[in-house]
């Protein structure tokens, strides 16, 4: 059974995800767990402070479910397979919208804003190193700033659980130019060595102009 410490940190995840972070009250987060309030303040000091924790802890509990799947990618198209999964699967479980919630309240809350960004650098960590494990044979791979990169996959798939909300045809379209993108890449990893040569000379010169 759950101990007072998780099931405060898994009521204020299951509290942002129903209510967001204006309903993430000490009351709201103690009733979903079932205790009093108080316990809020004896285990984590504040409400912020609990949330902060809660981001950490929820999403080192959902990359663990991905972990052997991130393992196991073995280029940009099943890292893009992958991320479309894993959209969907975070989006049914509200994970994602939890992160959204404490994203927006890290702009105007700077007790939030650490914990946010050590919660989302764990999925970071993760899309790094499938990339760089995908690129590594790709004529692109010196090219390609590939912490940059993982960063920007992160914050778009976070991004697109917002559009969704408002644009669901337009998150749509956005993942399939993702998925176009990797076509792209696949298609110049499986030419012959000589193209390969000619777009990396292309990218150099491209990169010095």
């Amino acid at each position: 059974m759950a101990d007072t410490r998780t099931k405060l940190l898994d009521a204020a995840l299951e509290t942002l995800r129903k209510h967001g972070i204006a309903g993430a009250s000490a009351r709201t987060i103690a009733a979903a767990a079932g205790v009093n309030q108080a316990l809020v303040f004896y285990h984590f000091g504040s409400v912020d402070q609990l949330l902060a924790a809660a981001c950490e802890h929820g999403s080192q509990q959902r990359i663990a479910l991905y972990r052997d799947r991130f393992a196991a990618v073995t280029s940009l198209r099943e890292l893009l397979d992958l991320g479309r999964a894993l959209h969907a699967e975070e989006r049914a479980h509200g994970s994602v919208a939890a992160l959204a919630q404490l994203l927006a309240g890290s702009q105007t809350d700077a007790k939030l804003a650490p914990a946010t960004a050590a919660g989302l650098h764990l999925w970071i960590a993760e899309v790094e190193q499938a990339l760089r494990r995908v690129l590594a044979k790709s004529p692109l791979a010196e090219f390609v700033d590939v912490s940059g990169l993982a960063k920007a996959v992160a914050a778009a798939f976070v991004g697109l659980e917002l559009y969704e909300g408002v644009d669901a045809e337009g998150a749509e379209h956005a993942l399939k130019a993702l998925e176009e993108l990797a076509v792209l890449v696949t298609a110049l990893d499986d030419m012959g060595p000589l193209v390969r040569r000619a777009a990396r000379a292309r990218l150099r010169r491209t990169g010095h102009s």
